[in-house]
């Protein structure tokens, strides 16, 4: 009889995660919704804090998650994990400060190392050959991202009556928490145990010792754009689509979700994807083209007026006549350039798909009748206009490419940790997740921080495409200096070499 235990640990796992990753991202909804009915009134810098603070204890708490999981096993630590969560995940519904929000928003972020639990156990049930296609797999639970920004909203104008009873969004952090709480008690019955027998035998100093290889720190900056992106996006986007483009939260929140659904879903073909063409050519392919939906998605929803062609006096002499369409100097005419129509913010009518910017240009008159004006002196002003319409359908157009791409990268970078480091996926798994939660942490931050500072919400996609550049360069450096030691023959004897040591070193697998 086939042994199911495999396929048990992995659904239990994605049913986990799905419900972790969706409470640790309720305040993005949350916070948005609650500033928005002016029931709390915090700028967009303190919103960037309330939104990231979870994010950071799912952070700083995956590395020691995963060595929990390490010497205890999935088991044992998910249900305790969630349980862990969803106490203070409960107390914010008696939350009323700005205080108590970051207080308990901390405690409940526990929930996003939830991660760090399940790449840990998922991989000791699977081989080498298959735990790309099951970590990705287990990464599908990043659809939970998508279930808040579409659920949330909705749970949201039920409980308060569509609004007419506000203080009823005290109902939604209990429906999470309950949620949390029945599947960490559902996991523990259904779930098969299992713990990395290797790493029983192992000191603390052991454990850590894979963190000394620089691969490990490369790997994290890959995560840190690809998960942390799509974290921070996950929670940024609903503000983003509220104020950019004057929506309501439910429905911002559904579009949102054209960004998180899909790079949730796709992470199970990233998987298989890194199992079959390498983890290092999907990075590459995530880095190029991501960075250049990020370049796409620089030029921000504007319009902008800057000095144009003027007009000056051919010669000396007196204004005899002044129009909008001409200026009359003695007995001769300069007709002026009018436009009848500028397209702009102020009259966007949404059902025009206006795919490229749209320049007016035209000239103003300076004088007025009876003026005496000397040869070149400028008697009419020009002003060119730029309008941007950066459509909404474009915009999440390029959003949904950018998620699926995040969402290969996510499960790339973890077919890298379980390639190297087989025996240290608790550990290594649990540093990289830290540094792209981390990520995820300060992402709203920094964006309400440059939002502040610019005005323009355009730089969001400006910080990631910096970071992606960052990742893309110091990925290729390392594979030129590779290449520059050793030929490919050489390098790919090495990697088999790797393999078939694999087996002797990792845990193992039934």
């Amino acid at each position: 009889m086939a042994d199911t235990r495999p396929l048990r640990a992995l659904v239990m796992s994605v049913l986990a995660f799905t419900v972790c990753f969706a409470a640790w991202l309720m305040n993005g909804v949350l916070v948005t919704f609650l500033v928005d009915k002016g029931v709390f009134h915090w700028d967009m810098a303190e919103m960037g804090w309330l939104i990231g603070i979870p994010v950071l204890t799912g952070a700083v708490l995956r590395l020691p998650v995963g060595m929990l999981t390490d010497r205890y096993g999935g088991r044992i630590t998910f249900p305790l994990v969630m349980i862990a969560a969803a106490v203070p995940m409960y107390l914010v519904s008696y939350a009323s400060t700005y205080s108590e929000f970051l207080l308990l928003g901390l405690g409940f972020g526990l929930s996003g190392a939830s991660f760090a639990v399940g790449v840990a156990y998922v991989s000791l049930w699977f081989k080498r050959e298959r735990q790309g296609t099951a970590l990705g797999l287990f990464g599908m639970g990043n659809i939970g991202a998508a279930m808040t920004s579409m659920g949330a909203p909705v749970i949201l104008n039920i409980v308060t009556d569509q609004g007419a009873n506000l203080d009823g969004w005290r109902a939604l952090p209990k429906i999470y928490a309950l949620a949390l709480t029945f599947i960490a008690v559902l996991f523990f019955l259904l779930a098969p145990g299992k713990t990395a027998e290797q790493g029983l035998k192992r000191t603390f100093s052991q454990r850590l010792a894979p963190l000394k290889n620089p691969r490990v720190w490369r790997f994290g900056l890959y995560y840190f754009f690809a998960f942390g992106g799509f974290v921070g996006l996950s929670m940024w986007l609903i503000p983003y689509y509220v104020n950019v483009y004057a929506m309501s939260v439910t429905t911002a929140g559904f579009i949102a979700a054209f960004f998180s659904l899909p790079a949730g879903l796709i992470r199970a073909l990233g998987g298989w994807l890194a199992d079959k063409w390498g983890a290092r050519v999907l990075m590459y392919i995530v880095l190029g083209a991501g960075l250049v939906c990020l370049v796409l998605l620089l030029i921000p929803r504007m319009e902008v007026s800057l000095p144009g062609d003027g007009v000056s006096a051919k010669k000396a002499g007196m204004v005899t006549a002044v129009s909008s369409g001409e200026i009359v100097l003695d007995d001769q005419q300069y007709k002026l350039r009018q436009v009848e129509n500028i397209r702009g913010l102020h009259n966007d009518r949404r059902e025009l798909l206006l795919v490229f910017p749209i320049v007016s240009s035209f000239q103003e008159p300076l004088v007025e009748v009876g003026d005496v004006v000397e040869k070149g002196q400028l008697i009419a002003r020009g002003n060119t206009h730029v309008y941007f319409q950066a459509n909404i359908w474009i915009f999440t157009g390029l959003i949904f490419i950018f998620g699926i791409l995040l969402g290969i990268g996510t499960a790339a970078v973890f077919k890298h940790v379980a390639d190297y480091f087989p025996t240290s996926v608790g550990v290594v798994g649990g540093l990289v997740g830290v540094l792209g939660a981390l990520g995820g942490f300060f992402s709203p931050i920094i964006f309400g921080y440059l939002l502040r500072l610019t005005g323009i919400w355009s730089v969001t996609w400006i910080f990631l495409a910096l970071v992606a550049l960052a990742s893309l360069v110091w990925m290729h450096l390392v594979i030129r200096r590779m290449e520059g030691r050793e030929t490919p023959s050489q390098i790919s004897e090495a990697v088999e070499e790797t393999v078939r040591k694999v087996p002797y070193q990792r845990m193992p697998t039934h």
